[in-house]
C-alpha cells in the first residue's frame, strides 16, 4: 500500500511527464505559494511579516515542506518558523497550484494547436453572448467572435453551428484568447477554397476579394492553367458552388469576376453586371473615369453607390461612373469639334492673308 509520503512524489512525476511539465518549476511554484500562505497566515496572527524574508524547502519524496525565515538586516539569523499542523495548509497549496499548473498547461497545449490553425476555417457552436461579443464552443476549448467580426445582418442563437474563420490569438486580460470572424474577407475566400477543388488545389487563384459583410461581396479569380476557366469553376454548374458560399454568408451576394493584369480590363470586369463600359486611367491619381450605356449606368454604380464602392475596393482605383453619350450625339459631337477646328484653321489662314496684302 502506498503511503503519503511515496504518492507525493509519484503524484509530482506523473504530472509532470503526462502534462509536459518541468518538475522542478512544479516545486518551485508549490514554494513560492506556500511562502504566500505563510505571510497571509502570519499577518492574521499580527506578525510582522513585511521586515521579512522567506524560504521553503520541500522534500521531493515525500512532499514535506518547512518554512525558514530570516531579517532582511540580519539574513545570517534564519530560522524555522513551520508552525504546528502547517503540513496540511501546504499540501493544500500544493494541491492548487498542480491542478493550475495542469490547467495552464492543458490550455497552452490547446493554445499551440489552435496557433497553427490561423487562417483556416473551423466549425463551432454559439454558447452564449457577452454583450455584442459571442462566447463559441470549438471543441477543446472556447473562443469569441468580437462584435466588429459579425455579420452585421445576422442573427444568431445559442446553439447554432456555424463555420467561422480562425482570424488570431490575441492576448486578452485572462491570457490568450481565440478570435473568429464571421466578417473577414478572407472568410469568403476560406469558403470558396472549401466548395470549389480547382481552388484548394491551386489551379484557380483568388486574386483579390472586396467584400461589405451581410450584403455583397466582389472576388477577383485567375487561372494560368490550360482549359481551366475560373469563373466558371467559381460558379459551378448551374451555380451551385457559389450559391453554397452564399448559403454559407447568410444570403450574402458573391460577384465573381475575372482578374486581369490590364489594369481596364479589371476595372470594367470588376463592376459586372454592367457591360459594355469604357475606361479612361488617371494612372498617376489612382483615378478611373468609367463611360456606361444608359441603360447600365445604374447597374455599374449599384444601390447606393455599393457596386463601384466594391469595385473601388477590389481595384485600389477610385472610380468615376458617368453616362456616356449615344453613337448618334458622340458623332455630332466630333463633327462639331471638326468643324470648329477646321473654322479656326480658316481664321488663322485669312489673318496671314491679311498681313500679306498689307505689305
Amino acid at each position: 500500500m502506498q503511503t503519503p509520503r511515496t504518492e507525493f512524489a509519484q503524484a509530482l512525476k506523473a504530472v509532470a511527464t503526462e502534462r509536459g511539465l518541468d518538475g522542478a518549476v512544479i516545486l518551485e511554484t508549490i514554494k513560492q505559494a506556500i511562502i504566500a500562505a505563510y505571510r497571509r497566515d502570519a499577518k492574521e496572527r499580527g506578525e510582522d511579516v513585511d521586515t521579512m524574508d522567506f524560504d521553503v524547502e520541500i522534500n521531493p519524496v515525500n512532499g514535506e515542506a518547512k518554512v525558514f525565515a530570516w531579517s532582511l538586516e540580519k539574513p545570517e539569523e534564519r530560522k524555522d518558523v513551520t508552525p504546528p499542523g502547517f503540513g496540511r495548509i501546504a499540501a493544500q497549496t500544493a494541491k492548487q497550484v498542480i491542478h493550475q499548473k495542469i490547467r495552464e498547461a492543458e490550455k497552452g497545449a490547446i493554445m499551440d494547436e489552435f496557433s497553427g490553425r490561423v487562417g483556416t476555417l473551423i466549425s463551432g457552436m454559439i454558447l452564449r453572448f457577452d454583450g455584442s461579443n459571442v462566447r463559441v464552443d470549438i471543441g477543446r476549448t472556447e473562443a469569441i467572435m468580437p462584435a466588429s467580426e459579425r455579420i452585421p445582418s445576422e442573427r444568431l442563437s445559442a446553439n447554432q453551428r456555424l463555420t467561422f474563420l480562425l482570424k488570431a490569438i490575441e492576448e486578452g486580460p485572462k491570457g490568450k484568447d481565440i478570435i473568429l470572424s464571421r466578417a473577414d474577407p478572407l472568410f469568403v475566400e476560406k469558403l470558396f477554397a472549401r466548395e470549389v477543388p480547382e481552388v484548394a488545389s491551386g489551379s484557380v487563384i483568388v486574386k483579390m476579394t472586396a467584400r461589405e459583410a451581410g450584403v455583397r461581396s466582389k472576388v477577383a479569380v485567375f487561372s494560368n492553367v490550360s482549359g481551366v476557366d475560373p469563373v466558371g469553376s467559381c460558379v459551378g454548374q448551374k451555380g451551385v458552388r457559389v450559391q453554397a458560399v452564399t448559403n454559407e454568408l447568410g444570403g450574402e451576394r458573391v460577384d465573381i469576376v475575372p482578374w486581369s493584369e490590364n489594369t481596364k480590363e479589371l476595372i470594367a470586369s470588376s463592376l459586372s453586371p454592367a457591360e459594355n463600359l469604357s475606361v479612361i486611367l488617371d494612372e498617376e491619381n489612382k483615378i478611373a473615369k468609367v463611360f456606361a450605356p444608359e441603360e447600365m449606368l445604374s447597374l455599374a454604380i449599384g444601390r447606393e453607390g455599393q457596386n463601384v464602392r466594391l469595385a473601388a475596393k477590389l481595384t485600389g482605383y477610385r472610380i468615376e461612373v458617368e453616362p456616356s453619350l449615344p453613337k448618334k450625339a458622340a458623332k455630332t459631337k466630333k463633327v462639331k469639334k471638326v468643324i470648329k477646328k477646321k473654322s479656326a484653321k480658316k481664321k488663322i489662314e485669312d489673318g496671314s492673308k491679311k498681313l500679306d496684302a498689307g505689305k
